[in-house]
């Protein structure tokens, strides 16, 4: 398997040329800074609040940016043309996600220093967030495969942003509903888990159970991803 960067990085100019023009989604990605500063401003934040914005910041802005890229792609009927190109699938997946990504680690970089967030562990938070930005770039790519425009892509990304955001908390409620035990292997949960236990010294020895899951879910993200894009293309 070659890939062409040539091909990858004409993907990536297009799409950066499609989001500066598009207001609304280029705004969105500040919301997580702005969570960032108030937070960050206050002296007992706990880590569960710090990565409640960390992954807001994946869902606001690598997921959302994504389904927007790709469901603007549909919406102009142009993935058609990118289906029918000598691009591979590997090429387009590669050069839709760069800019997602590269936004993604941006904002994802100002605001943990925003919150102040230092884990004892470096290394191994990183693993854990590199494995998290792949994987909400897919949950991106899923729902714009899905929609049909930007404005639908907009309204279903909803409740994947209260699952993955705020989705943790329904753990409180495990005791008295068992099923909802199901919600420690999101992977906004294992990421948490995994930073609650470098906070207490762990490495990768010990985490490396959560590094697992999240990966799990990615390839089963991309599994769907690609069955969607197949689709499209005998649809096509």
């Amino acid at each position: 398997m070659s890939i062409s960067m040539k091909r990858v990085m004409a993907i990536l100019q297009k799409d950066y040329k499609d989001v500066s023009r598009n207001l609304y989604v280029s705004t969105t990605i500040l919301l997580p800074l702005i969570f960032a500063l108030l937070y960050g401003k206050s002296d007992d934040i706990t880590i569960h609040a710090q990565f409640m914005i960390i992954n807001l910041t994946f869902i606001m802005v690598g997921a959302y940016i994504q389904s927007a890229l790709v469901a603007e792609e549909k919406e102009k009927n142009t993935l058609r043309g990118l289906t029918l190109s000598p691009a591979s699938i590997y090429e387009i997946f590669l050069g839709k996600s760069l800019l997602s990504m590269i936004a993604t680690a941006i904002i994802l970089y100002a605001s943990i220093r925003l919150l102040g967030y230092n884990p004892a562990n470096m290394a191994v938070v990183l693993v854990g967030l590199l494995l998290s930005l792949v994987f909400y770039v897919g949950i991106g790519t899923f729902i714009g495969l899905l929609t049909k425009s930007v404005m639908e892509a907009s309204v279903a990304i909803m409740p994947f942003l209260l699952l993955f955001t705020w989705g943790s908390s329904l753990i409180l409620f495990a005791d008295t509903n068992p099923i909802l035990n199901a919600v420690t292997y999101l992977p906004n949960v294992q990421l948490l888990q995994l930073a609650e236990e470098v906070q207490k010294g762990a490495g990768f020895a010990s985490v490396w159970s959560n590094l697992v899951v999240i990966a799990i879910w990615i390839v089963v993200i991309y599994s769907l991803c690609v069955y969607l894009y197949k689709k499209r293309m005998v649809d096509a």
